[in-house]
């Protein structure tokens, strides 16, 4: 892989862990209690509750995503500061090129993510 090629994936790192923070932040300021009421339903407050609930469940579970693929990026960055980036966590063999540029937070080959994905 060319230092260029590196350059750009790493590029493309910082920018998707800036978009991931700001996706986190928007998310976690959409939390906030919104005081909008439902008038005139027939079941009142328990409509509202589970409406809410539900509203709450769905930002969660964004949340945990969104947390876990910057996770992912933040690891490929301190992978670059370590001299690591592009290497299988599990194997230490290289990362195919086409894998990286495809998944630039990829940390393990193809071969050990086949063996990861049948356990």
């Amino acid at each position: 892989m060319t230092i260029l090629n590196l350059k750009q994936l790493r590029s493309r790192l910082e920018s998707e862990q800036k978009r991931l923070i700001d996706e986190l932040e928007q998310l976690e300021a959409s939390g906030q209690p919104a005081e909008v009421r439902r008038e005139g339903s027939p079941f009142g407050k328990r409509e509202e509750e589970a409406t809410e609930s539900f509203e709450l469940e769905k930002r969660l579970a964004l949340e945990n995503q969104v947390s876990a693929n910057l996770a992912k990026v933040k690891l490929a960055l301190l992978k670059f500061e370590k001299g690591t980036y592009g290497l299988c966590d599990i194997c230490g063999q290289p990362i195919t090129p086409e894998r990286l540029e495809a998944l630039p937070q990829a940390n393990l080959c193809m071969a050990c993510k086949a063996k990861q994905s049948r356990v």
